[in-house]
């Protein structure tokens, strides 16, 4: 439960006290449980070259933060590798989201919040796995140094991508975040967490979360534990067809499709960052990660209204297998 509400409270802050900067800082008390914690600041991200990320930061005040936790890492032993989608706060960024509903996008960081939320459980419960855990921190805001549609960036895996909406940020975030933990460890298996899609709750409703994977046997564990927990999650489908949706003739790839099958081609264009065909399951977190009908049905049961944690009882669960 601690660490349910820890990452409720990251969840529920606004956006002028939960910035990068201000979370980054939050995580490094986390190394009092043991957690190694790592905080890469701006320059560090120039300097590897996180091009996909820094775009998307450009046009807030708010420099952006990415920060890795190790847990009960052992010498040449694959581990398992949370990624979270860190979006402190989403205005759409030149690509502006209607003004209708947008204070809700203070939980754009919910993916983040599940694994520093996990791994915190991880080091309570002395977990005997090794794990890693990483997100990336970034406001996305309109300036005039912001981003444009039209714009291509270098991601850190080399692969260039035209911004067509830059309302698509927080898979240029994963993707950069996602290159740097298989650079610099060796996943046996990596689980995304990401508010991602609109598009998943015209799917899913507000009741699951969608599990998009390249591997059944993850898949499985995955879907079971949902069972489990009651944060439920639905397969749904990958493949050429899809993929073929965010080719441009002007980069590697763009960075949305066409409006249908939305949250499919976000996890098509984040399935373009894994390498070595490692097991990966991304789970867009959308419809689940807030709740205003407390005890309605399922999990929200679980829930007064607000953030809901979905994910951490999940990966918990999950670790048990």
């Amino acid at each position: 439960l601690t660490s349910i509400n820890f990452a409720k409270d990251l969840v529920s802050e606004p956006a002028n006290i939960l910035n990068p900067i201000t979370y980054a800082s939050k995580c490094l008390s986390l190394r009092k449980i043991g957690l190694k914690v790592k905080i890469l600041n701006l320059q560090q991200l120039e300097k590897i070259g996180m091009g996909s990320l820094l775009g998307v930061s450009k046009g807030s005040a708010n420099e952006p933060r990415v920060v890795i936790f190790e847990w009960n890492l052992k010498k040449n032993t694959k581990s398992t590798i949370l990624v979270g989608k860190g979006i402190t706060f989403d205005t759409g960024g030149i690509s502006l989201k209607p003004s209708n509903g947008m204070e809700e996008m203070i939980t754009d960081m919910g993916g983040s919040a599940v694994v520093v939320g996990s791994m915190m459980n991880a080091a309570l419960n002395k977990i005997k796995k090794p794990l890693v855990g990483i997100i990336g921190l970034v406001e996305n805001m309109p300036d005039g140094k912001a981003q444009r549609p039209g714009d291509i960036v270098t991601s850190l895996s080399g692969q260039t991508i035209e911004v067509l909406n830059t309302d698509a940020e927080g898979r240029l975030v994963l993707a950069d975040i996602l290159t740097y933990v298989q650079k610099n460890y060796k996943p046996k298996e990596i689980i995304d967490f990401a508010t991602l899609t609109g598009a998943i709750m015209i799917a899913l409703g507000t009741y699951k979360a969608g599990l998009f994977s390249n591997n059944n046997n993850l898949s499985n564990r995955l879907f079971k534990s949902g069972e489990v927990t009651k944060e439920k999650l639905w397969r749904m489908p990958l493949g050429e067809d899809y993929d073929k949706d965010i080719n441009t003739s002007r980069a590697d790839m763009q960075n949305i499709g066409s409006r249908y099958g939305g949250s499919i081609t976000a996890a098509q264009f984040i399935l373009r960052f894994i390498e070595n065909n490692t097991p990966w399951a991304h789970i867009d977190i959308a419809g689940v990660s807030w709740t205003k009908k407390a005890g309605m049905n399922g999990f929200s049961a679980l829930h007064s209204p607000g953030a809901t944690a979905f994910g951490v009882r999940l990966i918990d669960q999950f670790l048990k297998i």
